[in-house]
């Protein structure tokens, strides 16, 4: 991480997608005195979220008010977080400005989560801004290593947990996803458009009609980030949803990648786990001893 990063230079601005985390980075980095610009994005930040904080709603593809907004601000630095559904083409509202650049964001749809961020984050740095990656400016929102919680993890699913991030690894180049749920060195699951809170939904309806035969108990929600991922953005992350959903899909816990994952909500994220009886451990990249 940057100490420039961190301690910054300027207004910072936040394009906010939904969840709490926006929020949290943006306590965070006030904290720390530098003065922080919200931009919620309008049908995906929650309204309510933002009461009593000065802010200014943005909208896809509707690049001249932010930009007019940041230079009015003096400011260059951006951070995109929050969870965002990825819409269809079709379904976006250019104005003038992005309708100049539309054949290079038509482009970056034609690929997967991380190939359309990373033309998107071009297009913005080619205007003079820098793009930042959240855990840049908020380094207290990464998932420490070894166990969250009371809970550890046992031998059994250590193997799983080595078996989930050579999975995901493998599979990266191709874009999918992050997260993958492995039980005795078998795949049951891998995320895919449904997000991993709809993966665990599944695993959950699947072991309940039976087509998941190892025993309540055992399982692993691995998450890590792709091998070619621009870490400034859509880093994986876990919440309190996350260990409620392993719960309910009848799995041992949870294992993401140390220094590499978002963590909304810690004391609440811990507490879900722990009266779940499940685990929630940061390992290493390469090995989850």
């Amino acid at each position: 991480m940057s100490e420039a990063a961190a301690a910054g230079q300027g207004p910072l601005a936040l394009v906010c997608g939904a969840g709490s985390l926006p929020l949290a980075v943006a306590d965070y980095v006030g904290a720390r005195g530098r003065k922080v610009l919200l931009f919620p994005m309008r049908g995906i930040a929650r309204p309510q979220d933002y009461e009593g904080r000065a802010h200014m709603w943005v909208r896809i593809a509707q690049f001249a008010p932010f930009e007019r907004a940041l230079h009015a601000a003096g400011c260059r630095d951006i951070v995109l977080l929050g969870s965002l559904v990825r819409p269809s083409l079709w379904q976006v509202r250019f104005d003038l400005r992005s309708l100049s650049v539309l054949a290079r964001i038509a482009a970056g749809f034609r690929g997967g989560d991380n190939h359309l961020l990373s033309n998107v984050v071009k297009l913005i740095e080619e205007q003079g801004f820098r793009v930042l990656g959240a855990h840049e400016v908020a380094p207290e929102i990464l998932v420490p290593q070894g166990a969250l919680g009371f809970v550890q993890p046992s031998e059994r699913d250590r193997a799983d947990i080595a078996f989930g991030l050579d999975y995901l690894r493998a599979a990266g180049p191709y874009d999918i996803g992050q997260a993958v749920v492995v039980a005795d060195r078998h795949v049951l699951a891998v995320e895919a458009a449904e997000g991993t809170d709809g993966m665990l939904a599944r695993v959950a309806k699947l072991r309940a009609s039976g087509r998941i035969r190892s025993a309540a108990g055992t399982g692993v929600l691995v998450k890590a980030p792709k091998p070619q991922q621009d870490r400034r953005f859509d880093l994986p992350s876990i919440g309190p949803a996350t260990a409620e959903g392993v719960a309910r899909a009848g799995l041992a816990g949870l294992a993401v990648v140390a220094g590499e994952t978002i963590v909304a909500e810690p004391a609440r994220l811990i507490a879900a786990a722990d009266a779940a009886k499940i685990f929630v451990a940061g390992v290493p990249a390469g090995s989850p001893q």
